[in-house]
């Protein structure tokens, strides 16, 4: 998802998004453990810019009110 389309969503969509991509990571990172390789190591890398992304956008909201 586009940052703009991020700036969009609420407060509580984005943490619940947020939670979502920790535990994709999570799982990835997992998988990448047991079985030595994934199909699409990319998705690990992407997975942390956008758990990073949605973090900046949450403390910008935050520190916005």
């Amino acid at each position: 998802m586009k940052t703009h389309e991020l700036r969009d969503l609420s407060l509580s969509e984005l943490e619940a998004r947020l939670e979502d991509e920790k535990k994709a990571l999570t799982d990835f990172k997992f998988n990448k453990a047991i079985a030595g390789q994934i199909e699409n190591p990319a998705r690990i890398k992407n997975t942390r810019r956008e758990i990073s992304r949605l973090t900046t956008i949450i403390n910008e909201k935050k520190s916005a009110e």
